[in-house]
């Protein structure tokens, strides 16, 4: 696997990488597609080393996950634009990972529902006074296609973080 050329860039820092990956709200994730890539943004949850994501237990999306797991996972943050008088040497603060490796569909409900409570914690906290059950993430059916939800776990074989911190 490749490593960032641009070494001045490259953020090893392991806890700034985690809190990053754990407060950031959307992921891209990349995935082979048909005629070309397919890169669709997805609300995520960082958790016990691995994304999670989710969306409908069918779409393209489904399909081509099945069809090639193997994806990358992009999250970045654009703090401001730094100017120069040169415009050459104008530039972007900012932070961002990158994560490669197989996307697994989970399939034991009871990991399914903790993630999805997890999910339900970050985007929406103390909303439901109910926590997911397994009963509730194995009867749902969605109104648009009768399928239930799919979760996804991407566990990285490869990260990378850069950062251009704001002077």
């Amino acid at each position: 696997m490749e490593h960032i050329s641009y070494k001045q860039r490259d953020c090893r820092d392991q806890d700034k990488i985690v809190d990053f990956l754990t407060v950031a709200r959307i992921g891209i994730v990349g995935i082979g597609g048909d005629a070309y890539p397919y890169a669709v943004p997805v609300n995520y949850v960082w958790h016990q080393g691995s994304v999670y994501f989710h969306g409908m237990g069918s779409g393209k999306k489904v399909r081509l996950l099945a069809e090639h797991p193997a994806v990358s996972f992009t999250v970045y943050r654009e703090d401001s634009t730094l100017t120069d008088p040169v415009p050459c040497k104008a530039d972007t603060a900012y932070f961002s990972v990158m994560l490669f490796g197989d996307a697994a569909k989970v399939t034991d409900v009871g990991e399914a529902a903790g993630v999805l409570q997890k999910i339900l914690e970050k985007y929406t906290p103390g909303f439901y006074k109910q926590e997911m059950s397994e009963r509730m993430v194995a009867k749902y059916r969605s109104s648009m296609d009768g399928n239930g939800v799919a979760v996804y776990r991407l566990t990285p074989v490869h990260l990378t973080a850069k950062e251009n911190a704001a002077v």
